[in-house]
């Protein structure tokens, strides 16, 4: 019995050993999967980290890139800008220096003919000294051949002398009054004359043109049918926004834009060519690029603006003038740009003003801004562009002499300096020039036929041409019946007739010619 009892608990034993040593074993294989599966994540995770330590790695290599190129971009551009300036800046100061050696060799060359009118004087001085003592021993002479020739005393004979000699003086005086004053006129003319051949020679501007329509170009004539959309519902958008009139007819692979606005055309135009590259020509997407040019041509104007005036070297001016300015590229007047026209003022004005002794910088902004009220003519309430100009000139605190140009280039006002005399001489050159400006055929033959009908009805006159696009008239007379002043006071009454009658720019010279000719043969 007790055995068996030491053999159950024995083999209880046993049995229990072995049930630990089994639970022990798959406790043991049960941590070493869980230990196998913990081990597993841990390299995912670390390969997904390293994955993205790379991609972060390579992303941040790519921003650095980007970053360099931008930055070699910017730093190009700068370099460029800077190279552009720094060019501006040297062309500026050998500008200035061939200028200054002019002006030295010009003061030098007047100083001599100074010298030599001064030595002239002297000499005129002492010959006149020399006369005065010549007369006073002839009239001591001549009073002594008449107190014993004529019966008369001193006193009588000295009073009938002086008459004598005070009538002669006074046709000598009027005599050299006349030369003197023919003189002068010439010297005058000749001066004028240099002075606008230096200034129309240093400058010569382009012939400026602009029409009344824009021509745009299409690949094919499919485009048009999109242009004009459904029912046109497409170009009635087009003219609605653009404010222009928009003509599509046969003419092969081509439509106009017609508008008396150059600016609006201009807008009209880039809308127009931009919608047909993008292809989706629609209601909206008109509006939408639409807006998008009206804000580029707007910051465009601005910028043209400010490059105009710093070329010019005109310093600081207000950003409302600039943005003006750069309208007037987008004004026109008989055919001739507005800005072409005030940059050429401004360029001759100043050129003009360096040889007369004015301030150059002064007449240059005068010619600048003496047509800027054209630039509000179509949003001024019927004001003309000179009440306009002066306006928003005064308001902006610009110089009297800006604001006197822009009324005195009308003869709205009297000139009151040199630079304004300027602008006013700038202004008629660039606007009378052959070319400058476009005029309608019928109006030009029209004034050229009142021009010779106005002579021709003169009496002596024979013949009368208009030359010279219609700003000079030669007209020829009958020596039997027109003598020389005669012909003096022919031409003037023809000018006279002409200034009343007849609406033409700048001036009309009259030329009357008398001429006579005696003809014998040798036999």
């Amino acid at each position: 019995m007790l055995e068996t009892l030491l053999i159950n608990s024995g083999v209880a034993t046993l049995g229990g050993v072995i049930g630990f040593l089994i639970s022990k074993k798959m406790s043991l294989s049960q941590f070493d999967h869980y230990e196998k599966t913990a081990q597993a994540k841990a390299n995912a995770i670390e390969s997904e980290a390293h994955l993205l330590l790379e991609r972060s790695t390579k992303r941040s290599h790519e921003i650095e890139k980007e970053a360099l190129r931008k930055y070699d971009e910017a730093y190009a551009r700068v370099q460029s800008d800077l190279s552009i300036q720094e060019a501006l800046l040297s062309q500026m100061k050998s500008d200035f220096e061939e200028s200054r050696l002019r002006e030295l060799a010009s003061m030098e060359k007047l100083r001599n003919e100074i010298e030599s009118k001064r030595l002239t004087v002297n000499r005129n001085v002492q010959t006149l000294e020399k006369l005065k003592n010549d007369y006073s021993l002839k009239m001591q002479q001549a009073s002594s051949i008449l107190e014993g020739r004529a019966s008369l005393s001193s006193t009588e004979a000295k009073a009938l002398l002086l008459e004598q000699v005070h009538q002669n003086s006074r046709l000598e005086l009027a005599r050299l009054t006349r030369e003197l004053d023919e003189q002068s006129r010439e010297q005058l003319k000749r001066k004028a004359d240099y002075i606008l051949a230096q200034a129309t020679s240093r400058f010569a501007g382009e012939f400026a043109s602009e029409r009344l329509v824009s021509v745009i170009h299409l690949e094919s004539d499919e485009l048009k049918g999109r242009i004009i959309g459904k029912e046109g519902r497409n170009i009635k958008a087009l003219e609605t926004i653009s404010g222009v009139d928009i003509i599509i007819d046969e003419t092969p692979n081509t439509i106009v834009v017609s508008s008396f606005n150059l600016y609006r055309r201009a807008i009209a135009t880039k809308t127009i060519q931009l919608l047909v590259e993008d292809g989706r020509i629609q209601p909206s997407r008109i509006e939408e690029i639409y807006q998008k040019v009206t804000d580029e041509f707007e910051e465009s104007i601005v910028r043209e603006g400010e490059e105009i005036v710093f070329d010019l070297g005109l310093g600081i001016m207000h950003p409302e003038l600039l943005r003006l300015v750069g309208r007037l590229r987008y004004r026109a007047s008989y055919g001739q740009n507005a800005l072409g026209h005030t940059l050429e003022v401004a360029h001759l004005a100043g050129l003009m003003a360096s040889h007369m002794g004015g301030d150059v910088q002064l007449a240059k902004r005068a010619g600048l801004l003496h047509d800027i009220g054209k630039s509000l003519t179509h949003e001024g309430n019927g004001s003309n562009h000179v009440e306009l100009g002066a306006q928003v000139c005064r308001r902006l605190g610009e110089d009297p002499v800006v604001i006197n140009a822009i009324y005195a280039h009308h003869a709205q006002e009297d000139i009151k300096s040199i630079e304004c005399a300027c602008v006013c001489a700038a202004d008629a050159l660039s606007a009378a020039r052959p070319g400058a400006r476009r005029e309608v055929l019928e109006s030009f033959v029209r004034r050229v036929s009142e021009i010779e009908e106005i002579a021709t009805a003169k009496y002596g006159v024979k013949q009368a041409y208009a030359i010279n696009a219609g700003r000079e008239v030669r007209v020829i007379v009958d020596t039997q019946s027109i003598n020389d002043d005669e012909a003096m006071l022919l031409a003037k009454e023809i000018a006279s007739e002409i200034e009343q009658k007849v609406q033409f720019p700048g001036e009309i010279k009259v030329n009357v010619i008398r001429e006579s000719r005696s003809i014998e043969f040798a036999r």
